[in-house]
């Protein structure tokens, strides 16, 4: 049973275990090195420096020949077997194996360096030999063939064929016309479909499976997860594309491939010292969806970042509306797929084109979301490259969004070794900003808001989130209370349900009905109310959200730091009494020490609360940090900590959404943008009336907890 003082016992040494991400080092950020791509040193694992690499100089002692420690073979043995469990060792599983074999941590990195190059060069040589048999036997089967030919008749008349040599270059210019006939072919299939023509042997306009899910982590879509029918939502008036509107798509589709291909250039003319020359682009394309509106302005950024992902895999999310709201929910609020006019071809999604709606957003109710209606097209530019683009459809719709026109946007992704990617973003909209609070005014219209920046942070961080979740080499004293991998795993899942639905309602999103309270205290907070019923994850009642937003003049790291950190939690948390908050468990998910899942426990006074646990996810990336707690039950987590399933927990999530102000400049690390937001359980009857005291109290809940972080901020800075 999940006992406490189990947990007491379990998490004695949790601060010397919290750390379980698999890197190389601090220096290397867990990004792949070029030393470990294109290392020349090639000699065997087996021996090794001592106390340095074989490639290191003694500045003191040029000419003085190199020591060599040549390892035992109980030594090679056990870093054999360690080897094939984790070759890429963290700092601490080397410490660890040093002590054990009585070596230097650093002959110990050397040697897992040296032998993952050795595997490295193995496998190439296996593959060369492969490679040689396969075209020792094509070349054979060539001169069987031209001597076939050579020997050949004429049917008609009896005697020999002129059959004449067909050059290389002829060779492969049939082999790329073929490879366009059937692209031509294609389209034009797509095309005489939607005029009416017949078109056999084509299967289109069926919906296509959905691919497997690269990791069982995707809540699905939970645009419209309990919000009411406002009248306002804009994505519920756009309607579907008709037959004549079509072919319409497709001509946009494939000149904004183009468009998107030309703008991810790294030397192309549109960028001029990184700065997106609109001028330049007209002259280059003159067509696209025609000219900016009045009162829009142009936003274009452009990012590149190499992520700890496969190719195919970040195609799939991409394609897949669910995992893509799953992985972007700090952007994208609501999606939904309206058509599929192509699913592809050759069992992948190379031509596939989907119609779509999207709302984009920013983690306050200050900032208007940017609602789209688009045709998003994925395309196979070479081996191991695909580039997926997103096109704005807004002038096929009789009343389109009035906010924001998505130019050619969208990301080319190329493979690189060992499972990594690399992946350059465009972001070009056209945007009517005038909505949006003075508060965020500067952040957005520096593309600090919606940017590509932005799109990449957000797909590093969630790469490295689900690296974690698929690891499979962590001892159980490294997690705390849980002891097996579907724990884990559902403790994770329960975390990424709880930051999606903090994520959604905390958002201006047109589904939302926010109300502001003014002269109560408190400046500028919003509520809404919803009601859960019949909802496994949400506890059943009326549920009360307040969220209010604020600037602060401590950069984001700092303000980070102070919220997620347990040992300063009283110092804000009203809801944990002064009680002492002792984490319980924790599960490190990314490179920085603030990304992580915990367990909390408050030791209160109260004896009422002192079996509370609060599961807590921090996360943060470059333009954006997050920390989202709520209450859980202590008996519904050791179903979970046993790897039960989580979507049965009931969840109701509060905390923080912190973003820099767009004013780090001149190497200042600028203020905060912070984003405060409760979810209160004001009444367990589902038909029950909001009272005016159960407004007021959470307002003045809201207010004392900015009230209580200004005054502990400004004590640190002072």
């Amino acid at each position: 049973m999940f006992e406490p003082n189990m947990l007491l016992a379990a998490m004695n040494n949790a601060d010397s275990n919290n750390h379980n991400y698999n890197h190389e080092d601090n220096n290397n950020e867990g990004f792949l090195r070029d030393d470990e791509f294109d290392s020349a040193n090639t000699k065997s694992g087996s021996e090794n420096q001592e106390g340095g690499s074989g490639n290191d100089q003694d500045p003191l002692h040029p000419n003085q020949k190199k020591r060599y420690h040549r390892h035992t073979q109980l030594q090679i043995q056990e870093m054999e077997a360690f080897f094939k469990e984790c070759p890429h060792p963290d700092d601490k599983q080397r410490k660890q194996l040093s002590r054990e074999l009585g070596l230097e941590p650093l002959q110990v990195k050397f040697w897992f360096q040296n032998k993952r190059t050795q595997m490295k060069n193995h496998h190439e040589r296996h593959e060369n030999s492969h490679l040689r048999t396969e075209n020792d036997k094509l070349r054979s089967d060539n001169i069987k063939y031209r001597e076939a030919l050579a020997n050949a008749s004429c049917p008609n008349c009896g005697g020999p064929t002129a059959i004449g040599e067909m050059s290389f270059d002829e060779h492969q210019l049939r082999l790329e016309n073929a490879r366009l006939r059937e692209e031509i072919d294609r389209i034009s299939a797509i095309a005489a479909k939607y005029v009416g023509k017949p078109v056999s042997n084509y299967p289109l306009m069926s919906p296509p499976p959905l691919p497997p899910r690269p990791l069982e982590l995707g809540m699905g879509n939970f645009g419209g997860e309990a919000y009411g029918n406002n009248p306002t939502d804009l994505l519920k008036s756009i309607t579907t594309p008709t037959e004549a509107d079509k072919p319409v798509i497709i001509d946009l589709a494939v000149a904004a491939m183009e468009e998107l291909m030309r703008m991810a250039q790294v030397d192309d003319s549109l960028w001029k010292s990184l700065v997106f020359d609109d001028e330049e682009y007209a002259r280059t394309f003159p067509r696209g969806i025609g000219p900016r509106p009045a009162g829009f302005r142009s936003e274009a950024s452009r990012e590149t970042a190499v992520v700890i992902m496969n190719h195919v895999n970040i195609v799939e999310i991409l394609m897949d509306v669910n995992q893509w709201s799953t992985i972007f929910a700090g952007m994208v609020s609501r999606a939904m797929t309206l058509a599929v006019l192509s699913t592809g071809v050759a069992g992948n999604f190379n031509g596939a084109l989907q119609v779509m709606t999207a709302e984009f957003q920013v983690p306050s109710p200050l900032v208007p979301t940017r609602e789209t209606y688009f045709a998003r097209y994925c395309k196979q530019q070479g081996d191991g490259s695909w580039a997926v683009v997103d096109i704005s459809l807004d002038s096929l719709q009789p009343n389109p969004p009035a906010r924001c026109r998505r130019r050619a946007s969208g990301c080319l992704i190329q493979e690189m070794p060992n499972g990594y990617s690399k992946v350059t973003w465009v972001e070009h909209v056209e945007v009517d900003d005038r909505g949006v609070h003075s508060l965020y005014k500067h952040m957005v219209s520096t593309g600090h808001a919606f940017g590509a920046k932005r799109w990449v942070a957000i797909l590093d961080r969630q790469c490295e989130r689900l690296a974690s979740v698929m690891a499979t080499n962590i001892s159980s004293g490294e997690v705390g209370v849980i002891t097996n991998q579907e724990g884990r795993r559902s403790m994770l899942k329960l975390a990424e349900r709880m930051v999606i639905s903090f994520c959604a309602g905390v958002s201006a999103s047109t589904a939302h009905t926010w109300t502001t309270l003014s002269g109560t205290g408190a400046e500028d907070v919003r509520v809404m109310t919803r009601k859960s019923v019949d909802d496994p994850g949400r506890p059943p009642g009326i549920v009360l959200s307040a969220a209010t937003s604020f600037w602060i003049p401590v950069p984001p790291k700092r303000v980070f730091d102070f919220l997620r950190d347990e040992n300063s939690r009283n110092e804000w948390d009203i809801l944990s009494n002064g009680g002492v908050v002792q984490e319980m468990a924790h599960i490190a998910n990314g490179r920085d020490t603030g990304n992580c899942v915990s367990l909390l426990r408050v030791n209160s006074a109260n004896s009422s609360q002192s079996n509370m646990l609060i599961l807590q996810e921090s996360c943060t990336d470059p333009t954006a940090s997050f920390v989202i707690y709520a209450p859980v039950d202590i008996v519904a987590m050791n179903i979970v900590l046993n790897g039960g399933d989580p979507d049965y927990v009931a969840l109701l999530p509060s905390g923080f959404a912190i973003l820099p102000d767009g004013n780090a400049n001149g190497g200042g690390d600028g203020g905060s943008l912070l984003t405060v937001a409760f979810q209160i359980l004001v009444d367990s009857v589902p038909t029950a009336k909001l009272s005016l005291g159960s407004v007021a109290t959470v307002n003045n809940l809201i207010a004392c907890t900015i009230e209580r972080i200004k005054a502990s901020m400004s004590c640190e800075t002072a």
